[in-house]
This record gives C-alpha cells, sequence and structure tokens, in this order.
C-alpha cells in the first residue's frame, strides 16, 4: 500500500501578527507615506495627500519622498527606523503595481 501526504498550499490560517491598533481619529495627527515606486504612485499617493489634508483639517501628511522609496528599501530597517524617529502617529504603505 502507498502513502500519500498532501500539504495544504493555502497558507496559514490564524493570525499571529496583528496590525498596529488602529487611530480613533485623523484631527491632528501626522502620517507618513512608505512607497514602493510602482505603477503611478508619483501620482495617486501625492494626491492621496492632498484629499487627507483637504478631508481632515489639522493633519499633516509628510511628502512622499519623506522616506527611502522602493521595493529594495521600503522594508529595510534603517527605513522602519527613520519612521519611527519621524514621530508620525501613522503610516501609509503605498504599494502598487
Amino acid at each position: 500500500m502507498v502513502k500519500l501526504e498532501f500539504y495544504d498550499p493555502s497558507g496559514g490560517i490564524e493570525v499571529t501578527q496583528p496590525h498596529a491598533p488602529r487611530l480613533d481619529s485623523l484631527a491632528g495627527k501626522r502620517i507618513g507615506i512608505v512607497t514602493n515606486e510602482q505603477w503611478q504612485a508619483f501620482r495617486t499617493l501625492p494626491l492621496l495627500k492632498q484629499l487627507f489634508e483637504k478631508d481632515f483639517p489639522g493633519i499633516e501628511v509628510l511628502p512622499i519622498d519623506a522616506f527611502p522609496q522602493g521595493n529594495a528599501l521600503i522594508g529595510d530597517e534603517e527605513t522602519a527606523r527613520l519612521v519611527k524617529k519621524s514621530g508620525v502617529d501613522a503610516v501609509i504603505i503605498g504599494n502598487a503595481a
């Protein structure tokens, strides 16, 4: 008799690392943007910054070039250090493709 083993390719189904807690409000918050510079990010992310600042008075959204950009840099420890050092309350991760 032949014994076959099958593996579930769907990956893990339980959450092992939760997302950061959500902000209760955007009023007076400082928001950073980290981008991989993929398709149209140079258009969409500045527009997103403009819309946030229009819709939420008192919010500060840092420019998209405030942190290192590109696939090779957004997951880098130095980028994480710079984001933490900046004192932002939240970060928008702009991954597009």
